[in-house]
């Protein structure tokens, strides 16, 4: 499948970014769109890629910007949502099973066949939290569509890597606070490297081996989160005392940090780890799946004292 062409939705966001770098080494031009231009000027001066203004929750946007690419890849996902509902909260619907359901039908009208769509790991419509029954329904909304389009699903654990939201959020926090709380310190987590990811979206569009399939992406290793805090404690020499949190405490305290204006985590977070991210035994990977190991990327952008992180950091920075 000769695919020359590709329009990614939410890919100005940190996976996004890396497939976009991707999809521009490979020679294949890439349209981005985004609400805010300008915000975003890092990947416009890539080769091959083209940013419009659009707002992608309109259909006809949607099969509009569609016309003239050979596949879509969609990425679009929120954390949070500042509701409560159930199943899931009018800001879930929207983005992880109104929208899939609007590109499903935009690939019709224009006839873009093939889609590839990020889900996560655990989603579930009868999962335990909003995030992951969202996530859920809005996977089963795509697979339902193999046959009229080619469709192949990827389910990550939680993604690590320059510019992520997960170790490096841990490393802020214990370089400025003497003591860090830690709720659900015996969660466990299959972390897996975005540069990993992004290979394996751009690997699989053009692959009809992959067509009809969902695929979990996970690392080579499992961690309790309050492993991965030590070990991102020990990368910046951080002092600070962690002190585990009751789940009553750490409810408490999630709900607090959920009223912030930009949540660094909410109960919902805390309901979606109540299931490991793990994928051990019947774990269904794509071919030659070979993910890299945590140690040895983390040292690279967390302590930023190696020559490689440095120069990570630089491009990272400049979009590359």
């Amino acid at each position: 499948m000769d695919i020359k062409k590709v329009l990614l939705l939410g890919g100005s966001g940190f996976v996004g970014t890396y497939i976009v770098n991707r999809l521009s080494q490979r020679g294949i031009e890439v349209t981005v769109p985004t609400r805010r231009r300008e915000r975003n000027k890092a990947l416009i001066i890539q080769p091959g890629v083209d940013m419009p203004e659009a707002d992608i929750h309109c259909e006809k946007t949607l099969a509009d910007l569609m016309r003239g690419h050979d596949a879509v890849i969609n990425l679009v996902g929120i954390l949070h949502s500042r509701d409560v509902a159930l199943p899931y909260s009018a800001d879930f619907a929207a983005a992880h099973v109104e929208l899939p359901r609007r590109i499903v039908a935009a690939c019709k009208a224009s006839g873009v066949r093939r889609l590839v769509h990020m889900s996560a790991l655990n989603a579930d419509p009868a999962g335990p939290s909003e995030y992951l029954r969202s996530k859920g329904d809005g996977e089963a909304l795509v697979l339902a569509a193999q046959g009229e389009l080619d469709v192949t699903v990827f389910r990550p654990s939680v993604i690590f890597g320059l510019g992520d939201s997960f170790l490096s959020l841990f490393a802020g926090m214990l370089k400025k606070l003497p003591f860090f709380p830690l709720g659900f310190g015996q969660a466990r987590f299959q972390p897996v490297w975005v540069a990993d990811v992004a290979d394996a979206f751009v690997d699989s569009i053009g692959n009809p081996a992959t067509f009809g399939q969902a695929y979990e992406l996970v690392g080579p290793k499992v961690y309790t989160l309050r492993e991965l805090v030590d070990y991102t404690a020990g990368l910046v020499g951080s002092k600070a005392t962690i002190v585990p949190l009751s789940e009553g405490w750490a409810y408490l305290q999630a709900g607090l940090m959920w009223l912030a204006p930009n949540p660094m985590l909410s109960p919902d977070n805390l309901r979606s780890m109540e299931k490991d991210s793990v994928c051990e035994g019947s774990c269904h990977a794509p071919a030659n799946w070979h993910p890299t190991a945590l140690e040895s990327i983390a040292p690279t952008y967390i302590a930023l004292n190696t020559p490689r992180g440095k120069l990570d950091s630089f491009r990272y920075r400049a979009g590359r």
